[in-house]
């Protein structure tokens, strides 16, 4: 993605809905300090990693939701949108995850870490990397945003609890 195309993005990024705040109500951006922070393209597949003078540090390919639209309820396979925080950062290569596909448990499907977000009424919607590095680029998850691994490696490094991440809505 060109840096042009992301200047626009930028200018409306001054601010951002609190978590739980609708990200179509108008209030999408509230003023965001100096701390760098996280902004998701869901429309493009992108998450891009802001420093503290907001410039664009480093941008990482994801995978997020099957459907469309704000998350509304646990099971309806869709990003959450507005402003979040990180609120806990996990080591995630022992914890399993069913996908209900008659498999049962998969470890490892986290990949390395889970960056746990302050998603209102979902206790675990984040961050996170994949055992299947391929669905990377494609709209696949039940909710969270998929990473490669080295991908989510290397942006665990250069995020911290209370981080904003600002989630934009699809079209």
């Amino acid at each position: 993605m060109s840096r042009l195309l992301l200047i626009p993005i930028l200018s409306l990024l001054m601010c951002a809905p609190a978590a739980g705040e609708d990200a179509g109500s108008g209030k999408l951006f509230e003023r965001i300090d100096s701390t760098g922070f996280i902004l998701i393209d869901k429309e493009n597949l992108f998450l891009i990693l802001y420093d503290e003078d907001k410039n664009i540090e480093k941008i990482y390919g994801i995978a997020c939701a099957v459907n469309y639209g704000n998350k509304e309820f646990r099971g309806d396979n869709k990003t959450p949108e507005g402003r979040f925080t990180i609120n806990e950062v996990l080591y995630a290569k022992d914890i399993p995850h069913d996908f209900n596909d008659g498999k049962g448990p998969v470890a490892g499907a986290y990949g390395p870490w889970f960056l746990r977000l302050d998603v209102p009424g979902f206790r675990d919607i984040g961050i996170h990397g994949t055992h299947l590095p391929n669905s990377i680029g494609t709209r696949c998850t039940e909710g969270c945003i998929r990473m490669k691994n080295d991908d989510i490696t290397d942006l665990k490094e250069k995020v911290f609890v209370g981080m904003p991440v600002i989630i934009l809505p699809d079209k």
